[in-house]
């Protein structure tokens, strides 16, 4: 199949490129940055989802919404709208079978930066819309919100011990997803699934369900 994935260039994006080449599927990336590499069957655009020109790839039957930004002068611009103008040009079509959308536990929670959790909060919200209409050929549409993952974007918690042990605190679990699971979800969720639709789907390590009584 013809994967289309935004943000492939590192961190989550890349593990989900690296999942769908694995499995001999066709990738076709969208980044800022540079390709993370140079391999058979993996096409690479360098390209600002929020305002540039995208690409012209025919015949998607997969797109992973998954490039974004935290804490920046532009969540709701990348996060939000980049992801409105990718999903309405690649998505809309017959050849469709699933879309993804990553979005974040902060948009069941909204403890992460305001533009962030409102963004992502956006994405979901946005995602139900599109899973009404890309159901008319048969495909499907979801969310998946990550909690913590250990990827370079969280480095500055991960390395502050007095930081990570706060965070552990609040997770019962005691640890983060790696960028790998997340995609392992990914692919189950898109290339596997064909019966869910409509949702979002929460890997958080239990953060989520924290209840602290005190008696």
């Amino acid at each position: 199949m013809k994967i289309l994935i935004t943000g492939t260039s590192k961190g989550i994006g890349q593990a989900i490129a690296q999942k769908f080449l694995e499995k001999q599927h066709t990738v076709v990336g969208i980044d800022l940055l540079p390709p993370p590499f140079s391999v058979p069957h993996y096409t690479h655009f360098v390209a600002d989802i929020a305002k540039d020109p995208l690409p012209e790839v025919e015949g998607v039957e997969i797109l992973i919404n998954n490039a974004g930004v935290q804490d920046s002068a532009d969540d709701i611009e990348v996060n939000l709208k980049g992801t409105i103008r990718v999903t309405e040009k690649y998505a809309m079509q017959p050849m469709l079978k699933s879309v993804l959308f990553l979005a974040s536990a902060s948009a069941s929670s909204g403890a992460e930066f305001p533009a962030y959790a409102a963004s992502k909060g956006g994405v979901v919200a946005y995602m139900k819309n599109v899973a009404l209409r890309v159901a008319a050929w048969g495909a499907t549409a979801n969310s998946l919100s990550p909690g913590g993952v250990t990827t370079e974007l969280n480095r500055r918690v991960m390395e502050d011990k007095r930081l990570w042990d706060e965070i552990m605190a609040e997770t019962p679990l005691k640890k983060w997803a790696t960028a790998e699971e997340i995609a392992e979800w990914a692919y189950f969720m898109t290339a596997v699934n064909r019966s869910m639709t409509a949702q979002d789907v929460l890997v958080d390590n239990g953060e989520l369900a924290r209840a602290k009584f005190v008696w």
